[in-house]
């Protein structure tokens, strides 16, 4: 991707009165953190077990690592609104030629009704519009609902990787990639 700043899709879907739109302030920032520990706690605990949620949480999703991943590691983080209600967030990193989906989390109140299908698609438009080849992403092994709604999108498993993240804990993660067609 070139340097200059990437072109963003609108995305909004008039069926599920869903709405995505980019993190730009401290504050949306703040509420993105705020969420990302609310959706962890409901959905990781029973996959990874408190203390890595924990740990992870504060490595991979505190203010002061979202900062850092936007001001020097070329993250892109989205907002999804369902009926103006965040309910849930994405996590974009561009990697030349791929775009990594590295974070897309929505609240138990919204899965299943289409919305992570709507922020899928526009991480796909995000991939075309800003020229990218492929995108690829990890899941934990153990997340059976994310890995067959990534099947049925149309990503495929390419690898398994462990990976270290310090504190005595490894995320063990298959690797998912999807072609980009432009």
């Amino acid at each position: 991707m070139s340097e200059s700043a990437p072109v963003k899709p609108k995305a909004s879907d008039s069926q599920t009165g869903s709405k995505i739109r980019p993190v730009i302030t401290k504050s949306e920032i703040e509420a993105v953190v705020i969420l990302g520990r609310k959706i962890w706690n409901q959905h990781y605990v029973p996959i990874i077990g408190q203390g890595q949620v924990d740990y992870m949480l504060e490595k991979f999703q505190s203010i002061s690592a979202l900062n850092d991943q936007i001001e020097n590691q070329k993250y892109y983080y989205f907002m999804i609104f369902n009926n103006l209600e965040l309910t849930g967030y994405i996590g974009l990193q561009d990697q030349e030629d791929t775009l990594f989906l590295s974070k897309i989390y929505l609240t138990d109140e919204v899965r299943g009704k289409g919305i992570g299908k709507m922020a899928v698609d526009f991480c796909v438009d995000f991939a075309r519009k800003n020229s990218f080849s492929r995108i690829e992403l990890t899941v934990n092994k153990n997340n059976v609902v994310a890995i067959t709604a990534y099947q049925k999108i149309g990503f495929k498993k390419i690898n398994a990787i462990v990976t270290d993240i310090g504190g005595g804990y490894v995320m063990d993660d298959y690797v998912f990639e999807m072609i980009v067609d432009h």
